[in-house]
C-alpha cells in the first residue's frame, strides 16, 4: 500500500511545478504502479457538501481537490446550499454521467440522506464515504464493498472541553449563550450534549441564558448574538457556538458593540479566521478537525480499494467507522500550532483515526 499514491506526484511533475503542488501530493518517489492505473481508468472523484462560503467545507472540498490532482483523476465538487433533495440529485445525475464509476465523498445535508445516497451508490456500482451524518443503524458492513467507510468525530467530549476553556476563560461563573447546529444533524446533537455536560459539572455556577440554533449559518448567528445583547446585556459572560462560523458571526455582533476581547467565544473546526481570533484574544479557543484530511481521505480510502490495494470488505470495523483526531487549540498552544500544523498521508489510511464510532443509544 506504501507505493499507492507516491506515483501520483510523480505524474504531477509533467504539469504541477513548485513546492505547493508537490506537498500537496503527500508523497513522492515510484512510478503510478500499472495495476492501479488500470483499475482507477475511468474513474471520477467527488465531494459534496453544503457550501464552499462554508470554510470548514471550502478546505474540505480543497483538499479533495490536491488528491485528485495528485492522482490524476477528475474530480467535482457538489455543493447542496442546505438542501436535502438538491444535494441527492446531483448525486444521482453524477452516477449516470459517470456511468456509476464515482467515489463519492459525502457530507450529508441532514442524517436520513446518507441512506438514500448509499443506496444509489451502491445500485450504480460506485463507492461512498459518508462524513459526520447518518443514521445509527447505517453500517457499511452492510452494503459492502460500495459503501466504504463513515468518518466523525466524538463530539461530546471536545465540546466539554472546548465549553470549558470557555468557562475558565471568565472565571468560571456566570451566563452563557449558544448557538447550535442543524437540530437533526448528528455532530449538532452531540455538541450541544458536551456543552450541557459541561455545564452540569460545574454546580450550577455557570448558567444556559439561551440555546438557538443557527443551522450553521454565520449571519443567522450574528442576527442572534445582536437580539442576546439587547436581550440579556452585560449577564452574557460567554459564546458557545457549535461551529466557528456561527462563532465569527457572534463574534461580529461583539465587535460592532464594542465588547469582543471582553466577552470571549469559543467555536470548533479550527477555521483560519477562528485561529486568528484566538491569537487576538476574542476567541477563547476552537477544536481544529483537520478538513483538508477528511476531504482528502475520505476519496483515498476507496480508491485503495479501486486499485486492488485494499479489500474494504476485509478490513475490521473500526477501519469502516471511525473517529478522527481533534485538536484543542487555545492561546495555550495557538503558537504551536500554527507552527506544526497538521499534515496529510495519503498512503496512511487510517494513521488520524481514533477508534471506532460509539453509539450513545
Amino acid at each position: 500500500m506504501s507505493d499507492f499514491f507516491k506515483g501520483g506526484a510523480m505524474r504531477r511533475r509533467t504539469f504541477l511545478k513548485g513546492a505547493a503542488g508537490l506537498a500537496a501530493a503527500g508523497a513522492a518517489g515510484m512510478t503510478f504502479p500499472g495495476l492501479a492505473r488500470a483499475q482507477t481508468e475511468g474513474w471520477t472523484l467527488a465531494n459534496s457538501l453544503r457550501s464552499v462560503a462554508n470554510p470548514y467545507h471550502a478546505t474540505f472540498a480543497k483538499g479533495g481537490e490536491d488528491f485528485a490532482k495528485s492522482v490524476g483523476l477528475p474530480y467535482e465538487v457538489l455543493v447542496t446550499e442546505g438542501n436535502s433533495e438538491k444535494g441527492i440529485a446531483d448525486i444521482k445525475a453524477l452516477l449516470q454521467r459517470t456511468g456509476g464509476k464515482l467515489i463519492l465523498n459525502v457530507d450529508p445535508n441532514d442524517s436520513p440522506d446518507a441512506r438514500v445516497i448509499v443506496e444509489e451508490v451502491k445500485k450504480a456500482g460506485g463507492y461512498v464515504v459518508t462524513q459526520w451524518n447518518k443514521p445509527d443503524d447505517l453500517h457499511p458492513w452492510d452494503f459492502d464493498p460500495n459503501y466504504v467507510a463513515h468518518m466523525s468525530f466524538d463530539g461530546v467530549p471536545t465540546a466539554e472541553a472546548i465549553a470549558n476553556a470557555l468557562f475558565s476563560a471568565f472565571g468560571g461563573e456566570g451566563g452563557i449563550v449558544a448557538l447550535g447546529g442543524i437540530l437533526s444533524n448528528v455532530p449538532a446533537i452531540e455538541r450541544k450534549l458536551g456543552l450541557d455536560n459541561a455545564i452540569a459539572k460545574t454546580g450550577g455556577k455557570v448558567t444556559l441564558l439561551d440555546f438557538q440554533p443557527a443551522d450553521w449559518n454565520e449571519q443567522k448567528a450574528f442576527d442572534i448574538m445582536q437580539a442576546w445583547l439587547t436581550r440579556f446585556g452585560d449577564q452574557v459572560k460567554g459564546v458557545f457556538a457549535a461551529n466557528d462560523g456561527m462563532g465569527m458571526g457572534a463574534l461580529e455582533a461583539l465587535r460592532q458593540n464594542g465588547l469582543a476581547g471582553q466577552v470571549p467565544v469559543v467555536g470548533i473546526d479550527g477555521i483560519d479566521a477562528a485561529l486568528a481570533a484566538v491569537e487576538a484574544g476574542e476567541f477563547a479557543g476552537t477544536v481544529a478537525w483537520d478538513p483538508t484530511w477528511t476531504g482528502s481521505m475520505g476519496l483515498a480510502i476507496p480508491l485503495a480499494h479501486v486499485a486492488g490495494k485494499i479489500d474494504i470488505a476485509k478490513e475490521p470495523k473500526e477501519h469502516r467507522e471511525f473517529y478522527g483526531t481533534g485538536i484543542i487549540v487555545t492561546k495555550d498552544n495557538i503558537a504551536e500550532y500554527k507552527a506544526n500544523p497538521p499534515k496529510v498521508d495519503y498512503n496512511d489510511l487510517w494513521g488520524k483515526a481514533t477508534g471506532q464510532i460509539q453509539y450513545r443509544g
